[in-house]
């Protein structure tokens, strides 16, 4: 006979939603994990670059702990939305007491320049997304041509870089870096991937050209240099000839072409400090960068349609959390009417998008679960009916995929990598995933 407990559903089986899950089913909950995806992992999944087999495995292995559980139940291939297959009011009508909401930053930030719907314009996720074969986008086709342009300073640029350089070869990737090279934002560790590639005398042409930018507010060119190439002990080998360049101080204004791109138009800024902080502010001139795509990793946004209010790219939290940690919200909020939405939480980078990797989700997703604690410790317990859930998802039409199904599909992709000697194998749609699922019952 089932026994009282509290009953609370974590949307997204990523880092952030795992870990989460694991703290409530530890304290005694029943939780219910909620996916789009058909495997969990998310960004541990899905976003790692794809030859990192090592971090991808042990990741794997700890996800499929988190699955055995006792308490947790996996509910993949249902995606959780205003026009979804299950909305938040659905999931409160089936008895969850509370939803901790972990789907990471699902949109796209667009600066809305003329020419952001060329052929050869992507943004980062989406070719992030594709080259880690998560369906539909990896059935989605990319071009490139010679010469790539990717926006931005971070470890996603350089992750696209790489992908440019060692498996398009393009001839010339130019990263376009809104300010100085004293700001750049990559770990080195990922510098060593790319740093073979990296045109050492267009460097130093390029740090030359912004050296009286950088020395007007106090920086050391020299030192900046440095830091960029501290990379260069351990660098990588080298899988291209390809070109890989700097253009600092640049903000992209429009992308020119027809029905493709021909060209990047930025615009040169200057360097200013503002409250000690230094800022790129633009000078009016302008020129053109020759590339052939166009790639902007400069940050996502949630989603819009989730069926939560949206403040600045991310869901609005509640200003004065009645359950803080660390100072931080994890509380759902309605601006419109000034009042927090109760039973609603937020982690990971549905809390504050684009922020940190797989630690920071881990930490953060676990804060977040200790927040849905201690508001369910103002409620009763329930008996939570796990028969009206299979009811329901009955009605969709289409097959929930539980953590049996990942067990089975794990270990058909392992027996398929095994059989053709590769490190790692992916089917590459959801039919062919659901349809070997399906096949050995």
């Amino acid at each position: 006979m089932a026994e009282k407990s509290f009953y609370a559903a974590v949307v997204g089986a990523g880092p952030a939603g795992m870990f989460a899950a694991r703290e409530l089913a530890r304290s005694g909950v029943k939780v219910v994990v909620f996916n789009r995806d058909i495997k969990p992992g998310g960004l541990a999944e899905y976003g790692i670059y794809p030859d990192k087999y090592a971090m991808k495995e042990g990741l794997r292995n700890q996800f499929k702990q988190i699955l055995e559980t006792p308490g947790i139940s996996y509910v993949g291939n249902v995606t959780i939305g205003e026009h979804a297959d299950l909305s938040l009011s659905d999931l409160r009508a089936l008895g969850f007491q509370a939803i901790l909401v972990t789907v990471g930053a699902q949109g796209t930030k667009s600066l809305g320049l003329p020419g952001e719907d060329l052929q050869g314009v992507y943004h980062a996720k989406d070719l992030v997304y594709h080259y880690n074969q998560l369906p539909p986008y990896s059935q989605k086709k990319f071009y490139f041509g010679k010469r790539v342009a990717v926006v931005g300073a971070g470890n996603v640029m350089l992750d696209i870089a790489r992908f440019a350089i060692q498996k398009v070869k393009a001839m010339e990737v130019n990263a376009v870096v809104r300010r100085g090279p004293a700001e750049v934002k990559f770990d080195k560790k990922e510098m060593e991937f790319v740093i073979r590639n990296l045109d050492l005398r267009a460097l130093d042409e390029e740090i030359e050209r912004v050296t009286p930018q950088m020395t007007s507010i106090g920086q050391e060119p020299a030192a900046a240099r440095e830091i960029i190439l501290e990379a260069l002990p351990k660098a990588q080998p080298s899988k291209s000839t390809t070109l890989f360049r700097f253009q600092f101080l640049s903000s992209p204004t429009q992308i020119l072409g027809d029905d493709g791109v021909t060209g990047l138009e930025v615009e040169e800024n200057m360097l200013v400090l503002k409250d000690g902080e230094v800022k790129a502010i633009g000078t009016g001139k302008k020129r053109v960068i020759k590339v052939d795509s166009v790639v902007f990793a400069i940050g996502d946004r949630v989603d819009d349609g989730f069926g939560l209010p949206v403040m600045q790219n991310e869901f609005a939290k509640n200003p004065e959390p009645r359950f803080p940690i660390d100072g931080l919200s994890f509380e759902t909020f309605d601006p419109a009417r000034q009042s927090v939405i109760p039973d609603v939480f937020v982690a990971g980078w549905s809390r504050q998008a684009s922020t940190g990797l797989v630690g920071y989700a881990r930490k953060d997703g676990t804060y977040g679960a200790k927040v849905v604690l201690q508001y369910l410790e103002t409620l009763e317990k329930v008996l939570p009916d796990e028969a009206a859930l299979k009811t329901r998802l009955g009605k969709l039409g289409k097959p929930a995929v539980t953590q049996s199904d990942v067990r089975k599909l794990a270990e058909l992709e392992a027996e398929m990598a095994n059989r053709r000697g590769l490190e790692v194998f992916k089917f590459g749609t959801n039919e062919e995933m659901l349809e070997k699922i399906m096949s050995v019952g």
